[in-house]
């Protein structure tokens, strides 16, 4: 079964496509990350996944409603954390988690949601004086108020120390633990490596990749290769007396590609062949932020998306 299904998804602001045709699913109790660069479509994406905008054409369904026309009741079965999560100075955790259990209507005990989320140690500390990563920890707290289904989190530990970053961390994968769904958008990529089960990148409004990391990392990768702490004169010995890929990122690394164990021994035989300096060496496969790299380019950022 399924928490999320867009099918051909558009959107446009103008001459603006936003979205342009995208398709994916969400199955119950799976970690979904949506990954891009500013002005991708993902938080255009996501703010019609929640009912905040229409679409203009495609399908889109969250727990089995379309959620533009049935907003009031899906907004009762998720969670949602916006980026940059903000509240009021003064109150508690304790007590922020009451007022919404009262918006909601529901019975909650506050200190029993503050053990879920880790956060128990501040319950009487006021908003204003919590940390990072406290604050994003309690907006996972009333996110989860009505026990949401399904909850979305954009960008949950951007700013956030590496310590603060793993709390954080930690809740995802209870929540996952708890059969629940989470539509997670990040820029750190080693964060959906580690918490997603399925990936999409997005990049000008399409979907150019998606899968299991696995998966995208073998679609789209190179492979393994070998670098080598090492100058141009290296590079060049290798060019000229081996019929390997070399590459040279004009500073101090030599990039040697593996297509098998022959082209390492080879590679070792010529670099100690060569009389050239050289350092540090490893063999590496691509990771997920390579292939991102490689589909959307290095220190791509567009245009903030239209809010």
């Amino acid at each position: 079964m399924s928490a999320i299904e867009v099918e051909g998804l558009k959107k446009s602001y103008g001459q603006l496509r936003a979205v342009d045709g995208i398709s994916f699913s969400v199955k119950v109790g799976e970690v979904f990350s949506l990954l891009g660069p500013n002005g991708a479509g993902k938080t255009t994406t996501i703010e019609i996944l929640e009912g905040l905008r229409d679409k203009n054409e495609g399908k889109v369904t969250v727990l089995q409603m379309d959620p533009w026309s049935k907003g009031y009741e899906l907004h009762k079965r998720i969670g949602v954390i916006p980026q940059g999560f903000k509240f009021l100075d003064y109150p508690t955790p304790r007590e922020a988690i009451s007022y919404y259990a009262t918006l909601f209507g529901v019975k909650v005990d506050p200190d029993e949601m503050l053990r879920r989320v880790i956060l128990e140690e501040a319950a009487n500390t006021y908003f204003l004086h919590l940390s990072g990563g406290q604050k994003q920890k309690l907006g996972m707290a009333l996110s989860l108020v009505n026990d949401p289904e399904l909850v979305f989190l954009d960008e949950p530990t951007t700013g956030l120390d590496p310590q603060a970053r793993r709390a954080v961390w930690e809740v995802i994968r209870k929540l996952k633990g708890e059969g629940r769904s989470v539509m997670l958008t990040t820029h750190y990529l080693e964060e959906a490596e580690e918490l997603a089960d399925k990936v999409a990148i997005m990049d000008h409004g399409k979907i150019v990749a998606s899968g299991t990391t696995s998966e995208i990392v073998a679609s789209h990768g190179s492979g393994q290769r070998m670098t080598v702490k090492a100058g141009e004169p290296l590079h060049e010995y290798l060019v000229k007396s081996t019929k390997l890929e070399v590459g040279y990122d004009g500073r101090e690394e030599v990039t040697i590609r593996l297509r098998d164990k022959d082209d390492a021994l080879t590679a070792l035989r010529a670099i100690e062949e060569s009389g050239c300096e050289w350092g540090d060496l490893a063999v590496r496969r691509d990771s997920l932020e390579d292939v991102f790299l490689r589909l959307v380019g290095p220190g791509v950022a567009g245009e903030e998306e239209a809010s």
